[in-house]
């Protein structure tokens, strides 16, 4: 479905997501222009719920060589909606689905001995080699071969008939904390271990190390490929480590007053009357509640008018109220922002992370999918709903 203004929530959505999808190609754009090599563009948890396939085809736009998920199925996903270039599966991929992975031409991830055995067994008898990227452990303590056993893996999945060995990697624990001694000990660690194989002809094509945090603030590690995730969204992989303001952000998510009513003093509001109006105050309804994302806690808040204002009391699984004195003027069919900018003022994804007591990621990821996500720029042909 298409509209052709910026707004296309306002008469029949009662909240939605607007996704400009040229800002997120010139952050990948950018990002990629700085690191001063190869791009993989992290799309997985549903483009960190901005949208697995618009996201992807904005990657590919803004010069992403590669895409990174965290399992098969989005892969998988994405191919069927005609996403080309290399794809790699960071997580686990159960080997009985190599043949999938085959047919679909999609990367994989080996971490172990006793994958990339069952990996290759499986593969046999197909056409084509499965591509794989070897995961060592340099200070994650996740996936990965310990780093002291690099030359073991290298050595399996070089000596197995049915894999080609095409990357290596590891992850950064702390990168987001740039002050820390930790991600320059596993720099040196991993290395040391590229340096093990290159002197043993096992260096494959692809190494890679930096996360987004990686990628800013240790270019050192840039290898041949950089991995950004949260940054190509224009969020801040931390506030210890700040994007630099040519990485914008890509979402805003909104909604609308559905109503607005004075209620005279000592009238709960909401389950369990969690607030109770002081005098006669004028509370708005929004239709946007847990089930769509927003956490059911007190102390969230709103744009209205260009102005901040607080929910009144709980959030309910639909619907929330909002406390509206401060904005006398405040009527139905105002819209109201959650996460975004309004006449000057802006709620960031950060702030809210920080107000729900986690991070950016996750009030992102949380978006719930009947969310409705709109979308403009080149990789959408227009405005569009995802």
């Amino acid at each position: 479905m298409e509209t052709d203004n910026m707004n296309p929530g306002a008469e029949i959505y009662s909240t939605w997501c607007e996704i400009d999808l040229d800002v997120l190609s010139q952050n990948v754009r950018y990002l990629k222009k700085r690191s001063g090599t190869g791009m993989m563009a992290v799309v997985k948890a549903n483009g960190y719920g901005h949208g697995l396939v618009p996201a992807a085809r904005a990657a590919r736009l803004g010069g992403a060589d590669w895409l990174g998920v965290a399992r098969l199925e989005e892969a998988v996903w994405l191919r069927e909606e005609g996403i080309t270039g290399p794809i790699l599966v960071l997580g686990y991929t159960a080997p009985q689905r190599a043949s999938e992975a085959a047919h679909y031409d999609v990367s994989l991830t080996v971490y172990d001995r006793s994958l990339a055995a069952q990996l290759n067994r499986q593969a046999a008898g197909l056409k084509q080699k499965i591509k794989v990227h070897a995961k060592l452990d340099t200070g994650m303590g996740r996936l990965g071969e310990l780093v002291e056993n690099s030359q073991d893996l290298l050595r399996a999945i070089a000596g197995s008939e049915n894999l080609e060995l095409e990357g290596l990697f590891t992850h950064f624990a702390r990168a987001d904390e740039p002050e820390r001694p930790e991600t320059a000990e596993q720099i040196q660690r991993f290395s040391a271990a590229v340096r093990r194989a290159e002197q043993e002809g096992l260096r494959p094509r692809w190494v890679h190390a930096c996360n987004s945090a990686g990628t800013l603030y240790f270019p050192e590690a840039a290898f041949d490929m950089v991995r950004c995730g949260i940054a190509i969204y224009g969020l801040h992989p931390s506030n210890l480590a700040p994007l630099p303001p040519e990485v914008r952000p890509v979402l805003s998510w909104k909604t609308r007053l559905v109503s607005v009513k004075t209620l005279p003093p000592g009238s709960g509001i909401g389950y369990n009357h969690r607030y109770v109006t002081r005098a006669a105050e004028r509370i708005g309804v929004i239709p946007v509640g847990y089930a769509d994302g927003f956490r059911r806690r007190l102390g969230n808040f709103a744009l209205v008018a260009g102005k901040r204002v607080n929910v009144a009391g709980g959030v309910c699984m639909d619907q929330c109220m909002l406390q509206l004195d401060p904005i006398p003027q405040a009527q139905i069919g105002d819209e109201v922002v959650l996460i975004g900018a309004q006449a000057g003022e802006q709620i960031t994804a950060e702030e809210v992370g920080e107000a729900w007591g986690t991070i950016n990621y996750e009030v992102t990821c949380g978006l719930a999918a009947r969310v409705p996500r709109f979308y403009r720029g080149q990789a959408a042909g227009g405005m569009l709903i995802g």
